[in-house]
């Protein structure tokens, strides 16, 4: 009886308690239903139950979805929809093209070759330096803060703006894969002007320096904020090479109204930009000069440090990359060791600041090169493994820029 007893109370036991397949696998717990209730980012194939034995995998913004109601078609899938889901890891298994734990981004090709690095879209930039972009410049942008080309923050908005990337070439490499090497570039010398009825011109850059001044707007600045400072100037060649040059020193307060001082000055800077390595810079013009710029009658003027330079030389001869000053003090540990300029910083239009700010310290080109650029000079054929011009017969020179023979 008593053995009969024990079998009933075993049987009761067991038709109470929650039988779930496989014990949910360990990934969840088990419902008086007979159902299990998965941990997070378990489950079952397309079920968010069954034995919990499937791990799922990241979900990311869909590169391509079915439209719902609203028309939306980038909804949250799993592996972005580029991607197969590993179930036993959790790991996506991207397609060709994309990347990511959740194949979230594309990749780029080849991985840039190993000379370059991917980047997100809105981390691209416009113009090689700054200067090139001043219908675009941004209310905050002065020499003084920025020296780096522009980003838009419009492309933050955009929805693929952390998805899809782009290689970015290292110096010397080019092609949407920076797989292929760029080659010399120089005038080619049967056209040797774009347009030889005008006058011969040689590019010509502005740079425009503006002392900051007590209040940081440029008003009531003296000769004194840029005595004695040192500053320097990066050359980024049309190989996409950066070349910087020694500190430039300017003189002391006596400088601006010394002729034989400011000449020497120019002298400087001159020395300092044909001094670049690898003679990327052959020969250039170089003047200055000080002047006080009246701004607002109400506010004073603003003291501007003005230097032009012309790009004479055979290897310059075309247009050039626009100088970028380097101005933000960078002292033990630099190269070059500079102690900066205090300039104006732009943060709004002249109308929008009190003072208003009339002038900003910038680079421009004053006058366009009347000559020609092309690889190779045009009388050669580049070889994009080795970086190397190929000249045609009767052409020799780094770029096939000199004639040695009548053809």
């Amino acid at each position: 009886m008593q053995a009969i007893r024990t079998l009933l109370a075993l049987a009761f036991l067991g038709g109470a308690a929650a039988v779930c397949p496989n014990a949910c696998s360990g990934h969840g717990t088990c419902g008086n239903d007979d159902v299990c209730y998965c941990y997070q980012d378990w489950g079952m194939g397309d079920e968010i139950s069954g034995d919990c034995s499937m791990k799922y995998c990241p979900y990311e913004f869909a590169f391509v979805d079915t439209p719902d109601e609203d028309g939306k078609v980038h909804k949250y899938m799993e592996c972005s929809g580029k991607g197969i889901c590993d179930r036993s890891t959790g790991e996506c298994e991207c397609f060709e093209g994309y990347d990511g734990k959740g194949c979230q981004r594309t990749s780029c090709p080849n991985d840039c070759s190993g000379h370059g690095t991917c980047e997100y879209i809105n981390e691209l930039t416009f113009g090689s330096t700054p200067g090139e972009y001043d219908a675009a410049k941004p209310a905050n942008f002065s020499m003084g803060l920025s020296t780096d080309a522009v980003t838009f923050a419009s492309i933050g908005e955009v929805w693929d703006s952390y998805k899809s990337m782009a290689c970015v070439c290292d110096p010397g490499y080019i092609d949407v894969d920076c797989s292929r090497r760029m080659c010399p570039k120089g005038n080619d010398i049967f056209d040797t002007r774009l347009d030889t009825a005008d006058d011969l011109k040689y590019q010509v850059q502005n740079i425009s320096l503006f002392a900051a001044g007590p209040f940081g707007n440029g008003t009531n600045a003296a000769y004194t904020e840029f005595a004695n400072q040192t500053f320097a100037l990066k050359f980024v060649s049309t190989l996409n090479e950066s070349y910087t040059t020694i500190p430039i020193i300017i003189g002391d307060t006596l400088f601006i109204s010394d002729d034989d001082q400011t000449a020497a000055f120019a002298k400087t800077i001159k020395a300092a930009l044909e001094g670049l390595p690898n003679g990327v810079i052959d020969t250039v013009g170089v003047s200055v000069a000080f002047a006080y710029d009246v701004m607002y009658e109400a506010f004073g003027s603003q003291m501007e440090l003005n230097i032009k330079v012309t790009f004479t030389g055979d290897l310059v001869a075309g247009p050039q990359n626009l100088l970028i000053p380097l101005v933000d003090e960078c002292l033990d540990g630099c190269t070059p060791k500079i102690t900066g300029l205090n300039l104006v910083s732009v943060q709004g239009d002249s109308e929008g600041t009190n003072p208003p700010v009339k002038y900003y310290s910038k680079v421009t080109e004053m006058e366009r090169a009347d000559y020609n650029n092309y690889e190779c000079g045009r009388r050669g054929k580049c070889d994009y493994d080795s970086g190397i011009c190929e000249c045609f017969e009767g052409y020799t020179g780094l770029a096939c820029g000199t004639q040695t023979a009548l053809v």
